[in-house]
Protein backbone atom coordinates (compact mmCIF):
# COMPACT_ATOMS: atom_id res chain seq x y z
CA UNK A 1 0.00 0.00 0.00
CA UNK A 2 1.38 3.45 -0.94
CA UNK A 3 1.82 6.25 1.59
CA UNK A 4 -1.01 8.10 -0.16
CA UNK A 5 -3.35 5.12 0.32
CA UNK A 6 -2.33 4.86 3.96
CA UNK A 7 -3.05 8.56 4.48
CA UNK A 8 -6.49 8.21 2.87
CA UNK A 9 -7.26 5.18 5.04
CA UNK A 10 -6.32 7.08 8.17
CA UNK A 11 -8.47 10.02 7.19
CA UNK A 12 -11.38 7.68 6.46
CA UNK A 13 -11.07 6.13 9.91
CA UNK A 14 -11.03 9.55 11.53
CA UNK A 15 -14.17 10.42 9.58
CA UNK A 16 -16.05 7.51 11.13
CA UNK A 17 -15.31 8.58 14.67
CA UNK A 18 -15.65 12.29 14.16
CA UNK A 19 -18.58 12.55 11.80
CA UNK A 20 -20.39 9.24 12.26
CA UNK A 21 -20.34 8.39 8.54
CA UNK A 22 -18.00 7.83 5.62
CA UNK A 23 -18.37 8.82 2.02
CA UNK A 24 -21.84 10.27 2.59
CA UNK A 25 -24.00 12.50 4.68
CA UNK A 26 -24.18 12.53 8.45
CA UNK A 27 -27.47 10.70 8.26
CA UNK A 28 -25.61 7.38 8.12
CA UNK A 29 -27.25 6.01 4.96
CA UNK A 30 -25.66 2.97 3.35
CA UNK A 31 -24.79 2.40 -0.28
CA UNK A 32 -26.97 0.73 -2.88
CA UNK A 33 -25.92 -2.71 -1.71
CA UNK A 34 -26.30 -2.03 2.02
CA UNK A 35 -29.25 -3.40 3.93
CA UNK A 36 -28.33 -2.24 7.45
CA UNK A 37 -26.45 0.46 9.24
CA UNK A 38 -23.12 -0.66 10.60
CA UNK A 39 -20.23 0.86 12.49
CA UNK A 40 -18.87 2.52 9.36
CA UNK A 41 -22.18 4.32 8.82
CA UNK A 42 -23.28 5.17 12.36
CA UNK A 43 -21.31 5.57 15.56
CA UNK A 44 -23.45 5.51 18.69
CA UNK A 45 -22.73 6.44 22.26
CA UNK A 46 -22.79 2.92 23.70
CA UNK A 47 -23.15 4.19 27.25
CA UNK A 48 -26.23 6.17 26.22
CA UNK A 49 -27.62 3.08 24.46
CA UNK A 50 -27.04 1.02 27.62
CA UNK A 51 -28.88 3.64 29.67
CA UNK A 52 -31.80 3.52 27.23
CA UNK A 53 -31.93 -0.29 27.50
CA UNK A 54 -32.00 -0.18 31.29
CA UNK A 55 -34.52 2.67 31.37
CA UNK A 56 -36.98 0.97 29.01
CA UNK A 57 -36.47 -2.34 30.81
CA UNK A 58 -37.33 -0.61 34.10
CA UNK A 59 -40.49 0.83 32.53
CA UNK A 60 -41.58 -2.63 31.33
CA UNK A 61 -40.73 -4.18 34.69
CA UNK A 62 -42.85 -1.58 36.46
CA UNK A 63 -45.69 -2.50 34.09
CA UNK A 64 -45.45 -6.13 35.21
CA UNK A 65 -42.97 -7.87 32.91
CA UNK A 66 -40.18 -10.01 34.37
CA UNK A 67 -37.03 -7.97 34.99
CA UNK A 68 -34.58 -10.08 32.98
CA UNK A 69 -37.07 -10.57 30.16
CA UNK A 70 -37.50 -6.80 30.02
CA UNK A 71 -33.75 -6.28 29.70
CA UNK A 72 -33.41 -8.93 26.99
CA UNK A 73 -36.31 -7.44 25.03
CA UNK A 74 -34.90 -3.91 25.30
CA UNK A 75 -31.47 -5.14 24.19
CA UNK A 76 -32.97 -6.81 21.10
CA UNK A 77 -35.02 -3.70 20.38
CA UNK A 78 -31.86 -1.57 20.43
CA UNK A 79 -30.01 -3.89 18.03
CA UNK A 80 -30.00 -2.89 14.35
CA UNK A 81 -30.53 -6.53 13.40
CA UNK A 82 -33.23 -6.93 16.07
CA UNK A 83 -31.51 -10.24 16.84
CA UNK A 84 -28.75 -11.56 19.10
CA UNK A 85 -27.38 -14.91 20.23
CA UNK A 86 -27.48 -16.10 23.81
CA UNK A 87 -23.76 -15.37 24.17
CA UNK A 88 -24.21 -11.85 22.80
CA UNK A 89 -27.10 -11.13 25.16
CA UNK A 90 -25.17 -12.58 28.08
CA UNK A 91 -22.18 -10.34 27.35
CA UNK A 92 -24.26 -7.27 26.59
CA UNK A 93 -26.35 -7.47 29.75
CA UNK A 94 -23.76 -9.12 32.00
CA UNK A 95 -26.07 -11.99 32.93
CA UNK A 96 -25.67 -15.76 32.86
CA UNK A 97 -26.66 -17.91 29.85
CA UNK A 98 -29.23 -19.57 32.12
CA UNK A 99 -30.81 -16.19 32.84
CA UNK A 100 -30.93 -15.45 29.10
CA UNK A 101 -32.56 -18.82 28.46
CA UNK A 102 -35.28 -18.21 31.03
CA UNK A 103 -35.99 -14.71 29.74
CA UNK A 104 -36.17 -15.85 26.12
CA UNK A 105 -38.48 -18.71 27.08
CA UNK A 106 -40.89 -16.20 28.59
CA UNK A 107 -40.65 -13.79 25.64
CA UNK A 108 -41.26 -16.64 23.22
CA UNK A 109 -44.34 -17.77 25.13
CA UNK A 110 -45.87 -14.30 24.89
CA UNK A 111 -44.96 -14.04 21.18
CA UNK A 112 -42.57 -11.12 21.58
CA UNK A 113 -39.47 -12.97 20.38
CA UNK A 114 -38.83 -15.72 17.86
CA UNK A 115 -36.05 -18.29 17.75
CA UNK A 116 -34.04 -19.13 14.64
CA UNK A 117 -30.72 -20.77 13.80
CA UNK A 118 -27.80 -19.18 11.98
CA UNK A 119 -27.12 -20.92 8.63
CA UNK A 120 -24.43 -23.55 9.05
CA UNK A 121 -24.38 -23.09 12.82
CA UNK A 122 -25.88 -24.83 15.83
CA UNK A 123 -26.30 -21.54 17.67
CA UNK A 124 -29.79 -20.24 18.29
CA UNK A 125 -30.47 -16.62 17.47
CA UNK A 126 -33.29 -14.71 19.12
CA UNK A 127 -35.13 -12.17 16.99
CA UNK A 128 -37.94 -9.70 17.38
CA UNK A 129 -40.83 -10.31 15.02
CA UNK A 130 -40.89 -8.14 11.88
CA UNK A 131 -44.22 -6.63 12.90
CA UNK A 132 -43.53 -6.78 16.61
CA UNK A 133 -46.45 -4.90 18.11
CA UNK A 134 -48.98 -6.16 15.56
CA UNK A 135 -47.94 -9.75 16.34
CA UNK A 136 -48.01 -9.08 20.07
CA UNK A 137 -51.50 -7.60 20.03
CA UNK A 138 -52.75 -10.35 17.72
CA UNK A 139 -51.63 -12.82 20.38
CA UNK A 140 -53.46 -10.77 22.99
CA UNK A 141 -56.61 -11.06 20.88
CA UNK A 142 -56.56 -14.86 21.16
CA UNK A 143 -55.95 -14.59 24.90
CA UNK A 144 -58.94 -12.27 25.28
CA UNK A 145 -61.11 -14.78 23.41
CA UNK A 146 -60.17 -17.53 25.87
CA UNK A 147 -60.83 -15.24 28.82
CA UNK A 148 -64.22 -14.29 27.42
CA UNK A 149 -65.30 -17.92 27.07
CA UNK A 150 -64.19 -18.79 30.59
CA UNK A 151 -65.75 -15.69 32.12
CA UNK A 152 -68.99 -16.20 30.21
CA UNK A 153 -69.28 -19.69 31.68
CA UNK A 154 -68.42 -18.26 35.07
CA UNK A 155 -71.19 -15.67 34.87
CA UNK A 156 -73.70 -18.43 34.08
CA UNK A 157 -72.39 -20.61 36.90
CA UNK A 158 -72.56 -17.79 39.44
CA UNK A 159 -75.93 -16.59 38.22
CA UNK A 160 -76.16 -13.35 36.27
CA UNK A 161 -78.68 -11.97 38.78
CA UNK A 162 -76.22 -12.29 41.66
CA UNK A 163 -73.69 -9.57 42.49
CA UNK A 164 -70.76 -11.87 41.64
CA UNK A 165 -72.37 -13.08 38.42
CA UNK A 166 -73.20 -9.53 37.34
CA UNK A 167 -69.61 -8.48 38.01
CA UNK A 168 -68.23 -11.31 35.89
CA UNK A 169 -70.79 -10.62 33.14
CA UNK A 170 -69.70 -6.99 33.02
CA UNK A 171 -66.10 -8.16 32.70
CA UNK A 172 -67.13 -10.26 29.70
CA UNK A 173 -68.76 -7.21 28.11
CA UNK A 174 -65.60 -5.19 28.67
CA UNK A 175 -63.38 -7.81 27.03
CA UNK A 176 -65.81 -8.12 24.11
CA UNK A 177 -65.65 -4.36 23.63
CA UNK A 178 -61.87 -4.34 23.97
CA UNK A 179 -61.47 -7.12 21.42
CA UNK A 180 -63.58 -5.33 18.80
CA UNK A 181 -61.71 -2.07 19.36
CA UNK A 182 -58.35 -3.84 19.30
CA UNK A 183 -59.06 -5.49 15.96
CA UNK A 184 -60.20 -2.16 14.50
CA UNK A 185 -57.08 -0.47 15.84
CA UNK A 186 -54.83 -3.11 14.28
CA UNK A 187 -56.58 -2.63 10.93
CA UNK A 188 -56.08 1.12 11.17
CA UNK A 189 -52.41 0.59 11.98
CA UNK A 190 -51.93 -1.51 8.83
CA UNK A 191 -53.63 1.17 6.71
CA UNK A 192 -51.51 3.86 8.35
CA UNK A 193 -48.30 1.95 7.64
CA UNK A 194 -49.20 1.46 3.99
CA UNK A 195 -50.17 5.12 3.61
CA UNK A 196 -46.92 6.22 5.21
CA UNK A 197 -44.80 4.00 2.96
CA UNK A 198 -46.61 5.28 -0.12
CA UNK A 199 -46.17 8.88 1.00
CA UNK A 200 -42.48 8.40 1.79
CA UNK A 201 -41.92 6.83 -1.62
CA UNK A 202 -43.53 9.90 -3.18
CA UNK A 203 -41.67 12.36 -0.97
CA UNK A 204 -44.68 13.26 1.16
CA UNK A 205 -45.91 12.16 4.57
CA UNK A 206 -48.58 9.84 5.94
CA UNK A 207 -50.40 12.83 7.44
CA UNK A 208 -50.54 14.66 4.13
CA UNK A 209 -48.14 17.42 5.25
Amino acid sequence: MSSEDQRRGANGTEGVHAGGSTGGSASGSTGAGGTRRDEEAVVRDEEAVARFVERFAADMTEAGMQRTASRVFAALLSSDDASMTSAELSERLQISPAAVSGAVRYLTQVSMVGRERDPGSRRDRYRLHNELWYTTFAQRDSILSRWENTLRDGATTLGRDTPAGARVAETVEFFEFLQVELLALMDRWKVYQETRRTAEAGGGSARGD
